[in-house]
């Protein structure tokens, strides 16, 4: 089984937990209908909430949590493999909470699920603040399942400017890469499709990015963009700036011929990291 189709959702989520799941149930029951095997939501999909003190009082933590109802029951209801791009959730032994990617199989069970490592704490030059480590616990491991087409390796993000989790999942046995995200429209606008074009170069993996889009409570506004992008580098499909569904179809053969031509995940040399360098020291005036 080298071919198979997959339906990225893009969402505009609010700070309600019911119409955003009412909405992501009625896109992946599209994509689903569209031929979908496999279908994906972006970051935050349930809930997207700027301030910790709402956030935390609106989500429990796994047992009981709504989105993962909702997605167990379509998994399984479809038959379908279901990324739940993330959603914020109660961590054991912290005051903070998770950001985690849950995937489910098509019995709807959870499959994998994986807490983003890397954090978001950025001053963007668009005049917003984000503060991802005050709200959530960072991950602290990179995970790699098994779909029935091939490895997948689940990242969130911000983790996409971090190559070298990238390549080691793709040398670990990852073929494909999920991406979900809420990338900022000032952010995105400039590095979005490169970076995704890239970790997809890099390792020879298809990436999947289902995005967020549009604005968010508190003026926050999201790139949109969702992507699929092919181990060569070319863009196999670009979900705009709306809320919707887009669909690829994919053939893992792809991925053994883009590793063939440029066998770089073999290469791997060692070497001394260079010594930094010391600050100057501020001239008098």
């Amino acid at each position: 089984m080298t071919r198979f189709t997959v339906g990225l959702v893009q969402m505009t989520s609010g700070r309600e937990i019911a119409p955003n799941l009412e909405a992501a149930e009625a896109y992946i029951r599209e994509a689903s209908k569209a031929g979908a095997d496999f279908v994906l939501t972006p970051e935050n999909t349930p809930i997207l909430e700027p301030r910790h003190d709402r956030l935390k009082a609106a989500v429990p933590g796994e047992d009981g949590h709504p989105a993962l109802e909702t997605f167990a029951r379509l998994a399984r209801e479809l038959d379908i493999w279901l990324l739940l791009g993330s959603t914020a959730v109660q961590a054991e032994g912290d005051e903070r909470l998770a950001n985690r990617s849950y995937l489910f199989a098509p019995d709807g069970s959870v499959k994998a699920r994986y807490d983003k490592i890397h954090m978001f704490d950025v001053n963007v030059p668009d005049g917003q603040t984000y503060r991802e480590s005050a709200t959530f616990r960072p991950g602290e491991q990179a995970v790699l399942t098994e779909l029935p087409w091939g490895g997948l390796g689940m990242t969130i993000c911000y983790d996409v400017r971090f190559a070298a989790l990238y390549r080691q999942l793709a040398q670990a046995g990852a073929s494909i890469i999920t991406v979900p995200a809420a990338f900022t429209q000032f952010t995105g606008q400039a590095h979005w499709h490169t970076l995704l074009r890239a970790r997809a170069i890099e390792t020879g993996c298809f990436v999947l990015a289902p995005a967020q889009c549009g604005e968010h409570a508190e003026e926050r506004r999201t790139y949109g963009h969702s992507l699929v992008v092919a181990p060569w580098g070319e863009v196999l499909a670009d979900g705009g700036e709306a809320p919707g569904v887009t669909l690829a179809e994919l053939d893992t053969a792809r991925i053994d011929d883009a590793r063939a031509w440029v066998p770089a995940l073999q290469h791997d040399r060692g070497f001394t990291a260079p010594q930094p360098l010391k600050q100057r020291e501020p001239e008098e005036a």
